[in-house]
C-alpha cells in the first residue's frame, strides 16, 4: 500500500480528542476501582491500566466459575445436571 493510501485511510478513521476523552470517561464509569473515587481527575493512562486489570480479573472469575460449574455437574446426578444445563441455556 502506498504512503498516500495509508495517509487517506488513517485520516478517515481518526478519532477526535473529544471522542477519546468521552470514551475514557465512559470506561472510568464502568470500573469499580475508579468509579468509587471522589475525584474526577484520573489520567487516561490510569483508566486504561485499570481497565486491563479489571478485564483480567473478570477473565479469572469466569474461569473459576466455569471450573466450579464443571465440578458441580460432574458430582450431580443426571437429572440435576440436566436441570442445571437447561437453566444455563435459557
Amino acid at each position: 500500500m502506498s504512503g498516500r493510501s495509508r495517509s487517506r485511510q488513517s485520516s478517515s478513521v481518526r478519532i477526535s480528542d473529544e471522542q477519546i476523552t468521552d470514551l475514557v470517561h465512559k470506561l472510568q464509569q464502568l470500573l469499580p476501582e475508579i468509579r468509587n473515587r471522589h475525584s474526577d481527575k484520573v489520567s487516561a493512562a490510569k483508566v486504561l491500566q485499570e481497565t486491563c486489570n479489571y478485564i483480567r480479573s473478570l477473565h479469572r472469575e469466569v474461569d473459576d466459575l466455569s471450573e466450579r460449574l464443571s465440578e458441580l455437574l460432574a458430582t450431580s446426578d443426571t437429572a440435576q445436571a440436566a436441570i442445571i444445563r437447561s437453566l444455563l441455556t435459557q
